[in-house]
């Protein structure tokens, strides 16, 4: 008899460990999942806030004095553009107008900002730049007052175009004056140009064109 309630006893304790390992099995299971769960609810949130974003949430000041709201520009492509009076890369303004005055009216828009971030070559005055630019290139596209496009002056739409995590595109870094960045009609950064390349470059034209 007493065997027997041995025995009994055993196979119960048996019984209970096999159920409480398996009650643990199923809570580290359930742990597991929900942590899944909740990184994908982040990973989702996060890139709903990146794609989210847009230069059409920027408000800046013209070579006039103006506020030039980018949310004016919906529906177009957008090439932003830092200038310079100054440069080698100067007569890049031609071929800029060129481009403008060919797709204007076909929902394509240039924003330039001219800057004196590289070799001081943009030292004018807003009024000195808007002179230049129209003595010697006739620009009829939109150009913004000077700003600083790098450093920690930078400004805010620079620091939208350079960040990844503003843009939700990639970082960059405005390697020189006429470094041009391309943006869909609903204000995302799409593309990166080198400031070596033209603006009337098969890659530039067949995008804005696309």
């Amino acid at each position: 008899m007493r065997q027997l309630i041995f025995l009994l006893v055993i196979f119960t304790k048996n019984k209970i460990m096999k159920l409480a390992t398996l009650t643990c099995c199923i809570a580290f299971l359930f742990c597991c999942q929900n942590k899944a769960q909740n990184a994908m609810a982040t990973t989702t949130n996060s890139t709903e806030t990146m794609t989210k974003q847009s230069i059409h949430q920027f408000k800046v000041t013209d070579l006039s004095g103006n506020t030039f709201d980018f949310a004016s520009l919906k529906g177009k492509k957008i090439m932003v553009v830092n200038t310079a009076s100054k440069c080698g890369l100067t007569p890049q303004y031609k071929d800029l107008e060129a481009l403008y005055k060919t797709y204007k009216d076909k929902g394509f828009v240039i924003v330039g900002f001219p800057a004196n971030n590289f070799a001081s070559q943009e030292p004018g005055t807003n009024e000195e730049i808007a002179q230049f630019c129209q003595l010697n290139y006739g620009v009829s596209f939109p150009m913004m007052s000077k700003v600083s496009v790098k450093g920690s002056d930078m400004c805010e739409v620079y620091q939208f175009l350079t960040q990844q995590s503003k843009n939700g595109l990639q970082d960059s870094e405005v390697e020189w004056n006429f470094q041009k960045y391309l943006l869909n009609e609903n204000g995302e950064l799409e593309k990166v140009i080198s400031p070596r390349t033209k603006p009337l470059d098969e890659k530039i034209v067949n995008w804005v064109k696309g």
